[in-house]
This record gives C-alpha cells, structure tokens and sequence, in this order.
C-alpha cells in the first residue's frame, strides 16, 4: 500500500512539473503564475519565463484571456525617480539562444477589466501569439495574492547554478 501511495505521489509531481512547461516551435514556456486579486481589482500581472531554444530572434506580440477585457504586454521602467508602466506596442522580442523572464516589476502580462477575481489555487488562461512560433494557449496557476514565482512560492524553489540554459533577458 505505501508503494502505491508513493508512485501515485510521484506522478502526481511529475503530472504538476510536466504541466509547467510548454513548447511552441522553437520556445520553450516554463514557470507561468498570476497572483491571487482583491474582489475589486481591476487588473491583474501575468507572469512566464519564454526560452528560445531556435537560431532566430522571435517576438511575443499578442496576448489574450476570457479573464479580462484587455490583456497586454507591458514592461517597468524607471522613469527619474518614478517607476512606470507601459505598454510594449511593438511587442516583446525573445532573441535566439536566450530567455526572456516576465516577472513581478519586469516584462509581465497586463489583464485589464478583470471579469472576476482570481482565486489563489484556480487557473487562468492565456494565448500569447508569437511572430514567428505562432499561437499557443497555456494555463497561468493563481497563486497567493503576493507570489514572486511559479505555484506562489516566494522563491520558486529553482536553482540558479545551472550554466547551461540560455542567457536571460529582463
């Protein structure tokens, strides 16, 4: 009983890691979470990390969710002493060879007139369209209402000692 107890444990880990990535052409998606909303909140951050693992730059340049009346690719920047929010028109380039992390106070996914709030242990999801991979849908697990990573925990619980994955941008 303990050893059916544990393999079932097992894939259920596996089934859980295995979900948090996803492929499309030559990106890799990995790590997406939102954050848990106030009842009220009108927007709400989405957040992944892109690797693409072709030879050519690719860009992220529409992302949509029934979540929301609007979803956008925003970034943060400092603006003098202000840290600012905008809209990146022109889209988010992924070079080639290299990972683009969308994080809380980086590249991040703007979900704007929220239909409902998001509920910390629900899933949203999201299509991002990227200009050369094309379209993929995946889902974004809510975590608590002040996650910093993936699942809502603080630190994500990955390493950082891995020299052979590609270069990240921010």
């Amino acid at each position: 009983m303990k050893l059916l107890s544990l393999t079932a444990l097992c894939l259920a880990a596996f089934a859980t890691l295995a979900s948090a990535e996803t492929k499309v052409g030559d990106l890799m998606l990995t790590d997406p979470f939102t954050r848990a909303t106030l009842p009220n909140a009108p927007v709400a951050g989405g957040f992944l990390t892109i690797v693409n693992m072709g030879e050519t730059d690719d860009t992220l340049v529409a992302a949509t969710s029934d979540i929301a009346g609007t979803t956008e690719i925003h970034t943060m920047e400092m603006d003098g002493d202000v840290m600012r929010m905008r809209e990146l028109e022109d889209g988010l380039p992924v070079p080639a060879g290299e990972a683009v992390e969308l994080k809380p106070g980086g590249f991040h996914l703007m979900f704007m007139q929220l239909n409902a709030p998001l509920v910390e242990g629900e899933t949203v999801s999201v299509t991002l369209t990227f200009e050369s991979a094309g379209e993929v849908t995946l889902d974004l697990p809510v975590g608590a209402i002040n996650a910093r990573g993936h699942g809502g925990m603080s630190g994500g619980g990955h390493g950082t000692m891995d020299t052979d994955k590609p270069k990240v941008s921010e």
